[in-house]
């Protein structure tokens, strides 16, 4: 990598487009790409295009421009009017960091005169055919956030620690506090949930960690969508202490500000994960059905708790043998990691 004295990038541009569509851990690992970007290109104008599930993300972010947002539930009804938006912006610059075919249609249409994307052996759906340069090969399991920074590498961009720079409004703070206004502190936040089934923990295995942690003096605050919300219930059913339950009432943004004021944050592999890292919070993490070697938070990586299986890691959606890997991680050793992370 460059070091930090290195003054300018390779490459001159003006506008830059970033295409990242998807899940949010994905996006909050890419942000500190996007700080590196502004760092090398601070007169350019940079757009991201994201779909509404990530959007709230980067909201007001300090180093964006712009956000556009597909969609995608209107499906060709809004993919169509999104890529004209997405031509008008007339990058000098993409960034097609996504590897999918949609990606690479988008990368396509922005018209930039430098497409880059992933190498043809990390990408898929013929995605690398749509883009006119790629950075090296990348090792499967290895960091996500690292492979994105290796755009920053190819580029030219100087160097500098990793930065995701997620700031809530006043306003946003407020409501925040708000949310927490009756809750004990210290607390940990429990994140439950995850975009796949095979992923999750057991609610009867939380429930039992908030109720060690409650002996130490510690509360713990459940977060998770509207999708966690049974196995936010079924957890809080199953406590022997008062827990407080915030999922499906949480937005993407509030998360920001309730791992901000949180102790530490545990869970299984998910968005919210990232963000209580990118925060600067220590996280416990529990890993099966996908890789902490690829996907491990940011700075917690001691946090990591695998379970055992012999299929693990499979990244199916859901487990046909009732998540073996994850049954295998259990409550003593949560606590424990926590311990060890909440001791001054």
């Amino acid at each position: 990598m460059l070091n930090a004295a290195a003054k300018s990038p390779r490459i001159s541009a003006r506008r830059i487009l970033i295409v990242l569509l998807g899940a949010i851990g994905d996006v909050t690992r890419a942000l500190p790409l996007l700080q590196r970007l502004r760092r090398g290109y601070p007169d350019a104008r940079i757009s991201w295009a994201v779909e509404p599930a990530s959007a709230g993300l980067l909201h007001n972010h300090p180093s964006l421009d712009q956000v556009l947002v597909f969609d995608r539930r209107r499906g060709a009804r809004a993919f169509l009017p999104f890529l004209r938006s997405i031509r008008a912006i007339k990058p000098d610059l993409t960034l097609d960091l996504q590897r999918h075919l949609k990606s690479g249609v988008i990368s396509r249409a922005s018209g930039a005169p430098l497409r880059l994307g992933f190498d043809r052996r990390n990408g898929r759906e013929g995605n690398w055919l749509f883009n006119t340069d790629t950075i090296a090969p990348q090792d499967h399991f290895t960091s996500k956030l690292q492979q994105f920074m290796r755009f920053g590498d190819w580029l030219g961009l100087p160097d500098g620690e990793v930065s995701f720079e997620l700031v809530l409004s006043d306003e946003e703070q407020q409501h925040v506090e708000g949310l927490l206004h009756d809750v004990p502190r210290p607390f940990v936040a429990a994140f439950v949930g995850s975009s796949c089934e095979a992923r999750l923990w057991f609610p009867e295995r939380t429930a039992a960690v908030a109720d060690e942690l409650a002996r130490q003096g510690v509360h713990t605050v459940l977060v998770g969508g509207p999708a966690d919300v049974a196995y936010a219930n079924d957890t809080a059913n199953a406590a022997h202490v008062a827990l407080t339950n915030l999922a499906g009432r949480t937005e993407l943004r509030d998360l920001v500000g309730v791992f901000q004021r949180s102790a530490a944050a545990f869970g299984p592999d998910s968005g919210p994960m990232h963000i209580a890292a990118a925060v600067g919070k220590p996280v416990v993490s529990l890993w099966g059905a996908t890789s902490a070697l690829r996907s491990a938070p940011w700075g917690s990586e001691a946090g990591v708790i695998e379970g055992s299986a012999e299929c693990m890691p499979c990244y199916r959606k859901v487990c046909p043998i009732g998540r073996i890997c994850m049954q295998h991680i259990d409550v003593a050793t949560v606590v424990e990691r926590l311990r060890r992370t909440l001791s001054p």
